[in-house]
């Protein structure tokens, strides 16, 4: 394991990296780093996001009117990501900073509090919506029955070359806290997480309000019409349960009236007791499911065995905590990779 960064000694090098890009900047820009283009001779926005998710919602919202960054890079996995020095001194150069919430991103409070910048705005795209209470010890009792409203009474408070060492460390990794932050995979509540990009925008840029409010809606008219034809298409399927690898589709088990059966709790690389695992397979077997779902970004090892053992398949449901270089290669977005996800829900629960 990589020795880890003292945070102290992270925000003493990022500031050096600020001092140093500064004194630089006057005789020579990097060509790695072009100067931010111009909107109506004003500089661009500068918007760091932490991963994928926000990235996507937050280039839909500000169009040409912002540089939009990604900083968890594709095919890595987000719930243990952490800044690197050179990631927190783009965040301070930053005028906002976008993030999922709802404890995902567990390095943020520390980075957000650490910061000498007074410009930067930081936003939770979660904040003010319902979440799902969920911690990392999930349960597992899966030997009764499991039907739509199990789903809801479980969710019921939930509705409408080198890298660089990590910037500081945490005495728990993977510690949620309190709630499921997965609020992205329901249609529902990412329209509410776009909504709180783009009233920032609108705060940060008021002279670009209209545009931002018009993109805004545009995407918004696409999330509504995938929200559509979730209900519509999974409102009539054979079986409303589904066994998944690790807890992420709480949030659209519970908008779409199916229950989540997770091998796993919140945390993708938790690896499951081998009490959960055999109840797991006790489910399936007496609920005759034929796919185990995994996911991208990690090992399908767990489903994969779960699958052999209860002679089903094993097939991909994506918690689009980033892409792969698959689909980077595909010219996939958030979009289509729910539309997929679609069609592998409708597949797995009609067999």
């Amino acid at each position: 394991m990589n020795k880890r960064i003292p945070f102290l000694s992270a925000l003493i090098v990022s500031s050096m990296i600020l001092v140093l890009a500064g004194c630089g900047s006057a005789a020579k820009k990097d060509s790695a780093e072009p100067a931010a283009a111009t909107v109506a001779g004003k500089d661009k926005l500068k918007i760091e996001t932490s991963f994928y998710p926000m990235y996507e919602f937050t280039r839909q919202v500000a169009g040409d009117l912002a540089d939009v960054h990604l900083l968890v890079p594709a095919g890595t996995e987000p719930h243990d990501w952490e800044p690197t020095p050179k990631d927190m001194a783009a965040i301070e150069q930053a005028d906002i900073l976008v993030y999922n919430g709802a404890g995902l991103e567990s390095w943020v409070d520390q980075v957000v509090s650490g910061s000498d910048s007074k410009g930067m705005t930081p936003v939770e795209a979660s904040k003010g919506l319902e979440l799902i209470p969920g911690t990392e010890e999930e349960d597992h009792d899966h030997g009764h029955d499991h039907d739509a409203a199990d789903g809801d009474a479980h969710a019921a408070e939930a509705e409408t070359g080198h890298e660089e060492e990590p910037a500081h460390e945490h005495e728990h990794e993977h510690d949620h806290g309190a709630f499921d932050p997965h609020v992205w995979l329901s249609p529902k509540l990412a329209i509410g997480e776009v909504r709180t990009i783009e009233a920032a925008l609108s705060a940060k840029a008021p002279e670009h309000k209209a545009q931002f409010e018009k993109n805004a809606a545009a995407y918004i008219a696409k999330l509504q019409q995938l929200d559509e034809q979730y209900t519509k298409e999974l409102s009539g399927t054979k079986r409303k349960d589904f066994i998944t690898q690790h807890a992420a589709f709480g949030y659209l088990a519970h908008t779409y009236g199916l229950t989540q059966v997770p091998i796993a709790g919140l945390s993708p690389e938790q690896e499951p007791s081998a009490q959960a695992m055999a109840e797991v397979v006790k489910f399936a077997k007496a609920h005759q499911v034929k796919t185990i779902f995994f996911e991208t970004l990690v090992s399908s090892s767990v489903a994969d065995t779960i699958a052999k053992e209860v002679g089903a398949k094993s097939a991909v449901l994506n918690p689009i905590e980033g892409l792969t270089a698959e689909d980077e290669a595909n010219n996939l977005d958030y979009l289509q990779i729910m539309q997929a996800n679609l069609t592998a829900l409708v597949k797995a629960l009609n067999e």
